[in-house]
């Protein structure tokens, strides 16, 4: 409608030009629509051809890290743009260095803009600093193209629909530093390769034995033999340690979320994973929290696999402060999940009575655990059996650096 208008109006300059025998009307027609379709055009060609790209210098990082962001704007056309404004959108949380993004309508986005001038086949790049402020999965677009013909007449916008991800791993930090003793901080492990019986591995039956416990008798096998038979388990030497990571800050979920606190548990139980691979133990995580949009638990099984420290941190970057299940039930609905030669280590910010008692069972039942209390108001030894540590809890400032594998 707006060229149409334009057509008509040099149209009618150029035959008032005529009619009047006024050359600079219809010289002014003439420029008028010989201009006009050039503009209208070059308007319609100029997104056609122009990349946008996003290039990470790395696509992980830990907290406290700065990356660069390459942004690459390619016109690969013989037409140049004489202006091209590109609005992409960024995640609030990660601050750029010396530059602010503009308000978004999306609630904890924000929108890098850049005003660009492109000749012919040119390729500019723009480089910014990221700062990893804050654990988590974070996107970055989509873009928003804008652009026009050179005489300013007409503009048009393009949308460029690519996603790029960028992962934030918490911190990593030495066992020490956390407050942990500087040895053994889970149990004495002096037997370089320790035989447990695996329940989940079982081999056969036998003959009931005065010493055996009552949780071993195969009862379907002592109906059909007509005498108490127990399982034979096959004997493991892999040595287990799994993390049970308590997302709840305080005593019931209703009281609200204490983040600096929780990010302090999440921290520690991340360093307590990457101390055990370093020690060569198979890893797991389960934490009663979710990934964004989730309300299913989240659980990584334990693994000597050498991408395990990766699928732990990635989930702890993804995890969310939404409770799924007091942190008691899901330590004794996941225990007997996972072989008896396995540690299991509860991280948590408040210790309840709850808690303790489904420890003592566990403990009762022969399992090895591990209490790491960051609740200043539990300062008990703990139950007998079961190995007790009190760290600060906020011994480490956040935002610090990662832990780099030679321990510094």
């Amino acid at each position: 409608m707006f060229t149409e208008t334009w057509l008509i109006l040099a149209i009618m300059v150029g035959v008032l030009g005529v009619i009047f025998s006024q050359g600079a009307l219809l010289t002014l027609g003439v420029l008028l629509l010989t201009v006009l379709p050039t503009a209208w055009l070059w308007d319609r060609l100029a997104l056609r051809a122009v990349t946008y790209e996003r290039l990470f210098s790395e696509k992980r990082a830990f907290v406290g890290e700065t990356i660069r962001l390459t942004l690459r704007v390619t016109n690969r056309k013989p037409l140049p743009l004489a202006w091209l404004r590109a609005d992409d959108n960024f995640p609030e949380a990660l601050p750029l260095v010396e530059r602010q993004l503009a308000p978004s309508p999306v609630p904890t986005r924000g929108t890098l803009s850049n005003l660009l001038a492109l000749r012919w086949y040119e390729r500019v790049s723009l480089e910014y600093q990221i700062q990893c402020a804050r654990r988590g999965f974070y996107f970055f677009g989509p873009v928003v193209l804008q652009s026009g013909d050179i005489f300013g007449l007409f503009e048009r916008s393009g949308r460029m629909p690519q996603i790029d991800r960028l992962i934030v791993y918490p911190r990593l930090l030495p066992l020490p530093e956390l407050g942990f003793p500087g040895k053994e901080p889970f149990g004495n492990t002096t037997s370089r390769q320790p035989i447990f019986p695996d329940p989940i591995r079982t081999m056969g039956v036998r003959d009931y034995l005065p010493e055996d416990s009552f949780k071993h008798v195969h009862w379907k096998a002592s109906a059909r033999q007509q005498k108490l038979q127990v399982k034979i388990y096959e004997p493991t030497i892999e040595r287990q340690l799994v993390v049970f990571l308590n997302i709840a800050t305080f005593p019931k979920i209703w009281m609200g979320i204490a983040p600096e606190r929780q990010e302090h548990a999440i921290t520690v139980a991340a360093s307590i994973a990457y101390h055990a691979t370093q020690h060569r133990y198979a890893v797991g995580l389960v934490a009663n929290g979710s990934v964004p949009d989730g309300d299913q638990s989240i659980t990584v099984l334990p693994s000597r696999d050498p991408n395990q420290l990766m699928h732990i941190l990635e989930s702890l970057a993804a995890v969310t402060a939404f409770v799924t299940v007091p942190i008691e039930e899901l330590l004794l609905v996941q225990s007997p999940r996972l072989s008896y030669a396995a540690t299991l280590v509860v991280v948590t910010c408040v210790v309840t009575g709850d808690l303790l008692a489904a420890m003592i069972h566990l403990r009762d039942a022969g399992r090895r655990l591990a209490l790491v209390s960051l609740d200043e108001s539990f300062q008990d030894e703990g139950p007998p059996g079961i190995t007790v540590h009190h760290l600060p809890e906020t011994q480490v400032a956040f935002g610090a650096g990662r832990w780099d594998d030679d321990g510094r």
